[in-house]
C-alpha cells in the first residue's frame, strides 16, 4: 500500500490517504500544525510539514497513516509554505509573508534571496537547481543552489495568475498548479508550454479544476490538490 500524505490546510491536520483509491486512511498533527501547506520527506525518512500558522517547518516521524512530532526549524522566513529537500541535505523554505526564500544546513541559514511576493512552492529539478513558484508576481523563478537567480519564466504564454505548487516528472517536465486559471500547466525541460490541463474557468469534473494548489508526481502518476473543490484527484501520464 502506498500513501499519500495531504497538508489539510483548513482541518489543520496531515490527512493520509490510500494513493490509488484516494481513500481517507487517517490523520494526524492535529492541534500541532497551524494552516499546513505543503509536506515533503526527507532521507532519513522524516515527513517535514510547512506549518504555515506557527512559521516554522515541523517535523514529524510517520508509520502509515500515524505520525508523531518530532522537532521544528524555525528562521529568517514568515508563513512558509513551500518546502523543499535538495540532494546536497539542504532545506530550501519559502516565506510567504516575508517574501524571501531561504537555504539551511543543519538549521543554520547559508543562502537568502528576497523579492518575492507570496512565494509558495519550491522544488528541486533533476540538475540540483532550485524552482519557486512567485505567486504574488504570477511567475515561476530559477534559482542556483546558493539562491541566484539564473531566469524566470512568466508572461506570454504562461498566463501565470497565482501559481502555487510544482512538481517534477521523470522526463523534467514541470507541472505547475496555476491557481486563478483554474489550470495545471506543464512546461517542457527548455521553459516551452506544452500542455494545459483545465478549461480556464472553475468547475467541478474530470478536467475541471477550482483554484488548485498541490501537485505530487510518482512514477507514472500526478495527484493535484483540488483544493476549492475540496478533493484530491489523480491522474495517470501517459507519454
Amino acid at each position: 500500500q502506498r500513501y499519500l500524505y495531504v497538508a489539510d490546510n483548513n482541518n489543520d491536520r496531515i490527512a493520509v490517504l490510500d494513493a490509488m483509491s484516494l481513500a481517507l486512511l487517517g490523520s494526524f498533527a492535529k492541534g500541532e500544525v497551524s494552516e499546513p501547506h505543503d509536506v515533503v520527506f526527507q532521507a532519513d525518512g522524516k515527513l517535514l510539514v510547512a506549518d504555515t500558522g506557527n512559521s516554522r517547518i515541523a517535523f514529524y516521524e510517520v508509520s502509515g497513516a500515524t505520525g508523531r512530532f518530532a522537532g521544528e526549524v524555525t528562521g529568517n522566513f514568515s508563513r512558509p509554505e513551500g518546502v523543499a529537500v535538495h540532494p546536497n541535505g539542504r532545506l530550501y523554505v519559502t516565506g510567504a509573508a516575508s517574501g524571501n526564500i531561504v537555504a539551511l544546513e543543519n538549521g543554520k541559514q547559508v543562502a537568502k534571496a528576497g523579492g518575492l511576493s507570496s512565494p509558495h512552492d519550491v522544488a528541486i529539478s533533476a540538475d540540483g537547481t532550485v524552482w519557486v513558484a512567485d505567486a504574488g508576481n504570477d511567475r515561476l523563478v530559477h534559482l542556483t543552489e546558493d539562491l541566484k537567480t539564473l531566469n524566470t519564466v512568466e508572461g506570454e504564454p504562461y498566463d501565470f495568475n497565482g501559481p502555487r505548487y510544482l512538481g517534477f516528472d521523470s522526463k523534467g517536465r514541470l507541472y505547475v498548479a496555476d491557481k486563478y486559471t483554474h489550470q495545471i500547466k506543464v512546461l517542457a525541460p527548455d521553459n516551452k508550454l506544452i500542455y494545459t490541463l483545465g478549461q480556464g474557468r472553475a468547475g467541478l469534473g474530470p478536467g475541471l479544476f477550482d483554484r488548485p494548489e498541490g501537485v505530487v508526481i510518482y512514477n507514472q502518476h500526478v495527484w493535484f490538490s483540488d483544493t476549492y473543490n475540496n478533493r484530491i484527484v489523480r491522474y495517470r501520464i501517459v507519454e
